[in-house]
């Protein structure tokens, strides 16, 4: 799913932003509904580049070197569903639910508590929270790591999505 910030698509942009910006992106992104905003995992805010960024040569990794930590963090996932039982349709994060979750997902203390004080903070449906789970484990599973940890989960909450009316609420 990919959608502007606002009705113009300039929110972000202070030079060619409109003159209802904030107010402009409150109701433009209210306009989707809570429940189908709690389906989707990652929202990830893309800045557009000036023509002479796009000249530049990337210094991020390769694309060659992201596939193969992708290749190997799925290997580790069928081969853990495999372990566990799962039916042969599940053999990525995205699709454990119920008890293989919480199989799957555990967490160490400290991330524990980061989700609990996340949950509460940011009012997190039973939805959201199990798929704040399923991105960490998955973002464990990129690193090589076990447990999930409170730097998973710190990072997967990144990706939630940040309300805009509650920003502006929190400033005005």
């Amino acid at each position: 799913m990919a959608t502007h910030p606002c009705k113009c698509g300039y929110l972000a942009d202070a030079e060619r932003s409109c003159n209802r910006a904030l107010l402009c992106g409150a109701d433009y992104q209210a306009k989707i509904s809570g429940p189908l905003y709690d389906r989707v995992d990652l929202f990830v805010e893309v800045p557009a580049l000036a023509a002479l960024e796009l000249t530049k040569s990337g210094t991020g990794e390769s694309s060659v070197v992201v596939a193969e930590r992708v290749a190997a963090a799925r290997q580790v996932q069928t081969e853990r569903f495999e372990a566990l039982g799962a039916p042969g349709e599940i053999r990525v994060n995205a699709h454990a639910n119920g008890k293989l979750l919480d199989k799957l997902a555990t967490l160490d203390s400290q991330a524990q508590e980061l989700m609990v004080r996340a949950a509460t903070t940011y009012k997190l449906s039973a939805r959201g929270y199990h798929r704040v789970l399923k991105v960490a484990r998955t973002i464990a599973d990129l690193a090589g790591a076990g447990p999930i940890g409170q730097k998973h989960i710190a990072e997967a909450l990144s990706y939630r999505r940040v309300d805009v009316r509650q920003n502006l609420s929190r400033t005005g």
